[in-house]
């Protein structure tokens, strides 16, 4: 029995109502979004979801974009690429933009239809594959994997970390595109990886992998996966004895694997937007962009904003400073309006081009350890925001 209907409608309706009306004779700015409300990547997805719906809000209560409002749709993928089409194609013609789902391989299954269809396609998850080649009208608001890959090897080398294991979820589109982020770029750094180990997103069991390690010379253990096996592999690294450090990316950055991995995260090594750390921040245009989510997130929902709400935040001020750019919604100015953008968000200062639709660089990615259950910037990180 379908559950999920009533539920969706009254949230579309809920946000579609909220903030000023529009000026008599102006159209809204009609906003499709897919997102994993139900399944197994609903903990990113209402992260996502509640974050644009505070932009939206935020956008309308100071008289929308143009004088014209935003009104919000959505669509919940139940973290299936398959859905995610299906949702696609109910937002595609009633819609000047859709922002896109968290899961990596949705995004990918949505991504022909977005090519054909030309509406611009704002992406709220980092698969390299979405991007390079160039789809047109395809913007990625997370930092690429392979983004990720490269801070993490910048790490690596200022910690003088050489010898690096690596552990993959095989069916993760954003693991697997991280992991090759890594091989392409290791040598460069002056790292050596190994031993590889690869999972699937349904494993439970780790040990063989922490058996692998430990008979190694390597001497930190880089996991790329997403979801529960990152909260098993993690209670499983601290009680194998292995004592190296464990290091993870940007979908850990949140207390949806804080708070299930516990103590047995403490210690470990953990790249983020740098928007999850904006309190370590010194002043400036970077912390008033997240200030101003913080306050906002912490204000409705009790809760400083997970890496999820982050993108999900940056996602729809990216969108709006696009609109009013290309002065109205008219599909293919927006996209050269995007082409042309330069924008600082709680992820960071964006600058996208005809041949980056990525937009931000490893700059915007802190490296932090995790201290007490708190996200704690490391000196290489202090280092570069002083």
């Amino acid at each position: 029995m379908r559950r999920t209907g009533p539920l969706l409608l009254a949230l579309a309706l809920a946000l579609t109502a909220c903030g000023n009306e529009p000026a008599d004779g102006d159209d809204p700015i009609r906003v499709g979004q897919i997102v994993s409300l139900t399944g197994n990547y609903s903990p990113l997805g209402t992260e996502n979801q509640k974050s644009v719906a505070l932009a939206v809000e935020k956008i309308n209560a100071a008289g929308g974009v143009g004088g014209r409002r935003i009104e919000l749709s959505v669509r919940d993928d139940k973290s299936q690429p398959d859905q995610a089409v299906l949702a696609f194609n109910e937002l595609k013609d009633g819609s000047d933009a859709v922002i896109g789902s968290p899961f990596s391989n949705s995004a990918l299954a949505t991504i022909p239809l977005v090519d054909r269809e030309e509406i611009p396609y704002i992406s709220l998850t980092p698969a390299d594959e979405q991007v390079n080649p160039i789809h047109p009208y395809v913007f990625v608001v997370p930092a690429l994997s392979g983004t990720y890959a490269e801070a993490a090897l910048q790490y690596l080398q200022s910690a003088k970390l050489t010898r690096i294991a690596v552990a993959y979820d095989t069916k993760s589109s954003y693991a697997v595109a991280g992991f090759k982020g890594m091989q392409a770029k290791a040598a460069q750094y002056g790292v050596t990886l190994g031993p590889i180990e690869e999972f699937q997103t349904t494993a439970t069991e780790f040990g063989a992998i922490f058996t692998h390690v430990r008979s190694s010379d390597a001497q930190a253990l880089m996991l790329w996966g997403t979801g529960a096996p990152a909260v098993a592999i993690t209670k499983g690294y601290a009680a194998s004895g292995l004592t190296i450090p464990l290091v993870l990316t940007g979908s850990q950055a949140s207390r949806l694997f804080l708070d299930p991995a516990g103590p047995a995260a403490d210690g470990a090594i953990i790249a983020s937007s740098v928007g999850v750390v904006g309190e370590h921040l010194p002043a400036g245009e970077l912390k008033t962009a997240v200030d101003e989510l913080t306050s906002a997130f912490t204000t409705a929902y009790g809760y400083p904003p997970p890496q999820f709400a982050q993108d999900g935040y940056s996602g729809v001020k990216l969108l709006a400073a696009a609109i009013e750019k290309a002065g109205g919604t008219d599909r293919a100015k927006v996209r050269d309006a995007l082409e042309g953008l330069t924008l600082t968000t709680p992820n960071g200062t964006y600058t996208y081009s005809p041949t980056d639709h990525s937009g931000l660089t490893t700059d915007f990615i802190a490296v932090n350890t995790i201290e007490d259950g708190e996200f704690v910037p490391t000196d290489f990180t202090r280092g570069r925001f002083k």
